[in-house]
């Protein structure tokens, strides 16, 4: 099994407004996951399923931990991938645990501090998260770090990604791509110096970036980085949902 990017999970103070923002931003539905003792919702588009919702636990909110997306990705052997992060520098921030009908997960931090979740999903049939260029799912992943070359080298050596390309930005560095098994990118990463700690952010796919941007902004979202057209012809801007996860939208029309 190939190391990939299968879910994408926000975590949020107010699961309830999210599923109506979202919904009215990417035409998601929410519905209860039927897990046990937690409110764990799953949003859909057209019927499959993208991404989960939850409220920030009360240990990491006393923390101070802000809402935020998370990805996930797969990884043949849970215990295993951990103590590979881990003895590559990494950090473990929330320790494996299996979900039923679900796989076994855990929350990692790289070296420089950027989390995701890893998971030994159960079966092994395909994600529908992520579907470049449909609109309504995830279609891109960028990770801001202090240092992307190291960052590259580490995320390669983790996962057997490879190399997919490099694009220059002039004073801002070099953007890496990166695929997985020598295939087409699946993400980039650059160094990001205005940021208080790496992270991930994901990319979904609009059908119309503008169009997109006006309906979040009119449901109390806000802008940060306003759209630009990139390399690839499409057109990307950076928001922030009303309670201040960060996220990014791409479109293959402005």
């Amino acid at each position: 099994m190939d190391s990939t990017f299968v879910w994408y999970e926000l975590m949020t103070r107010d699961p309830g407004a999210a599923a109506a923002f979202y919904g009215e931003l990417f035409g998601w539905t929410a519905r209860d996951s039927g897990q046990a003792d937690i409110d764990y919702r799953l949003f859909e588009s057209s019927g499959a399923g993208v991404a989960g919702v939850m409220e920030i636990p009360p240990v990491a909110a006393a923390a101070g931990m802000p809402p935020r997306w998370f990805p996930y990705v797969s990884v043949p052997n849970l215990d295993r991938a951990v103590a590979r992060y881990v003895g590559a520098g990494g950090h473990v921030h929330a320790e494996p645990l299996s979900v039923p009908g679900v796989g076994r997960i855990a929350m990692v931090a790289d070296p420089q501090g950027a989390l995701l979740n890893l998971i030994a999903p159960v079966g092994d049939g395909p994600s529908t998260s992520f579907a470049p260029g449909k609109p309504g799912h995830g279609g891109w992943h960028e990770l801001h770090a202090t240092d992307a070359e190291t960052a590259l080298g580490f995320y390669l050596d983790q996962f057997g990604w490879t190399k997919a390309g490099a694009i220059p930005m002039g004073p801002h560095g070099t953007y890496h791509l990166f695929g997985v098994a020598g295939g087409p990118a699946i993400g980039g990463m650059m160094a990001d110096a205005k940021l208080k700690r790496p992270a991930w952010v994901i990319v979904f796919n609009v059908d119309g970036a503008q169009a997109a941007l006006d309906r979040a902004i009119a449901n109390g979202g806000t802008v940060t980085t306003p759209t630009v057209q990139v390399a690839t012809g499409e057109w990307v801007a950076h928001l922030q949902d009303p309670q201040g996860a960060r996220f990014a939208i791409v479109s293959r029309r402005a």
